[in-house]
């Protein structure tokens, strides 16, 4: 067996790891520090760290490792691989020269599509038909190293973040299983990238959250699922914030954009530029717990009709 690092945080980096430790000697698994999480702020581990510390194996979790103590703990270990899958920092070329075949990354994207941190959301609202993941080696440049392995996958119409992401984990796992044994013996081949065709995916910022009810309905309708469940699209309704996790195109009465212009028992129809409105089915209003829209509707939808979203 090879001795490997492997570096990864969120819950789509532990399938990858799961497979590793099934597969190969795992010697160190470097992840993100402990966050707080939800309103009582509580320290939270990094899905990797579990895993790892299940199998007892040492975790590192520096905040940028190029700068931190353990980096010449890691370089001293003198491993044959790093593995990373979703680590969230860029690793410094000390580390990535030292394992003796490199160091690889399992990205969610065909590259040289969607380089960066957040490829399944906007692959999503992009409209993409497929996705998929992509084996390469690593350089100093983004996401830019030689693809050593792909393998694409549907986007289909009802897919979100979440179930992109759970597919994606799986797919990643699985085709790392299967270009492994080529990158631990030296006879795999690997392409470079075409620049011209590089495009990015950088992390979602708050202004990329809102909705902007001024654009047809399958654009909104890919932006509402390109960001649930996390870090999930919003509008304003009554001055108050007003989270949408879930929704889908219907053929509807026309109206100004972002006017709700019918209510059903399950949804909130609300006008687009489109022929076609958005039904909102699954919420969250400002202080409240997320909901079906079915819930929230009892003794309201009269008094709906008419209002302005923005």
């Amino acid at each position: 067996m090879s001795k490997i690092i492997f570096m990864g945080t969120p819950d789509f980096s532990t399938k990858v790891l799961e497979m590793l430790i099934a597969e190969q000697e795992v010697v160190a698994v470097v992840t993100q520090p402990d966050r707080p999480v939800g309103r009582k702020r509580v320290m939270t581990p990094p899905p990797v760290k579990k895993v790892a510390l299940e199998h007892d194996i040492p975790v590192y979790q520096p905040e940028k490792i190029k700068d931190s103590e353990e980096l010449q703990t890691l370089l001293d270990m003198d491993v044959d691989l790093i593995v990373t899958a979703a680590f969230g920092q860029i690793l410094p070329e000390s580390l990535l020269d030292s394992p003796k075949l490199g160091a690889i990354n399992v990205h969610a994207s065909l590259l040289p599509k969607y380089r960066g941190g957040a490829p399944i959301h906007q692959a999503i609202i992009d409209g993409e038909k497929e996705t998929g993941i992509t084996i390469m080696y690593m350089v100093k440049k983004l996401d830019a190293g030689n693809i050593i392995s792909q393998r694409a996958i549907a986007i289909e119409q009802d897919d979100n973040v979440g179930s992109m992401h759970d597919k994606l984990s799986f797919l990643g796992a699985d085709l790392l299983k299967e270009t492994l044994p080529s990158i631990l013996n030296g006879t795999n081949d690997s392409i470079v990238q075409d620049e011209a065709k590089a495009s990015f995916a950088s992390n979602i910022s708050r202004e990329d959250e809102k909705i902007n009810w001024n654009q047809d309905a399958q654009v909104i309708h890919n932006h509402i699922r390109g960001l649930s469940p996390w870090p999930v699209a919003y509008t304003i309704m009554d001055d108050k914030n007003l989270k949408i996790y879930g929704a889908h195109i219907v053929s509807g009465k026309k109206g100004e954009p972002g006017t709700i212009v019918e209510t059903t028992k399950k949804a909130i129809i609300v006008a687009t530029a489109s022929e076609e409105c958005i039904a909102l089915t699954d919420i969250q209003l400002a202080g409240k717990k997320r909901m079906q829209v079915a819930n929230y509707l009892s003794g309201v939808q009269e008094s709906l009709v008419g209002k302005k979203l923005v």
